[in-house]
């Protein structure tokens, strides 16, 4: 019953979507209509407002780093990685937006600081590697969410390479279009404005 609790309690954090409610309050209109139809900070900054993409990426963060910290204080570490993948859940699927959410990266980001700051914080060097190189949110985003478990592994915490391994898979399905668009060569580089 506390597993549950976590996960339910991780998505209803998970599920607040910061970038529609930033880009409404801002003036902007609904950020679904543009770019990806994403809510998350990449389609943000496709409205020429790199303050409000900063703070949507700030606030996926802070979420999905807040549902595992809340969680595993209340109830233990797995309760913690319950309530974590929970959070990449309800980014995802937002109840409140008819399931159809971000794609997960940033809160899956949060969750991995949290549940241990050398995996977030390898993960996010390995996304920041590949930006610069490729200009490509999507592929970078693919990239750091498959070296998770392997940062994991070489750590000697099999158990975290098992738990980033699923938010990779769940990463890798919410990015079906961009990996038909990077296949086709046709993905926009970061910044491109919708």
């Amino acid at each position: 019953m506390t597993m549950l609790l976590a996960l339910l309690l991780g998505y209803l954090l998970g599920s607040v979507p910061w970038g529609l409610l930033l880009t409404r309050a801002a003036g902007l209109g609904d950020v679904r209509a543009i770019g990806s139809g994403s809510i998350g900070a990449t389609n943000v900054l496709r409205t020429g407002n790199k303050l409000l993409a900063a703070a949507t990426l700030a606030l996926d963060i802070a979420k999905g780093a807040l549902a595992l910290w809340l969680a595993g204080s209340l109830w233990g570490e797995q309760a913690g990685l319950a309530a974590g993948f929970g959070a990449v859940l309800g980014h995802a699927f937002p109840v409140w937006l008819g399931f159809k959410g971000g794609k997960s990266v940033a809160t899956g980001g949060g969750v991995l600081l949290a549940a241990a700051w050398w995996l977030g914080l390898g993960a996010a060097l390995v996304w920041l590697a590949m930006a610069f190189a490729t200009r490509i949110s999507s592929a970078s985003s693919l990239t750091a969410c498959v070296a998770a478990p392997v940062i994991a592994l070489l750590a000697g915490r099999p158990d975290l390479a098992l738990f980033s391994a699923g938010i990779a898979v769940l990463v890798a399905i919410r990015h079906h279009a961009n990996i038909r668009r990077l296949l086709a060569g046709t993905e926009p580089r970061i910044g491109r404005k919708a």
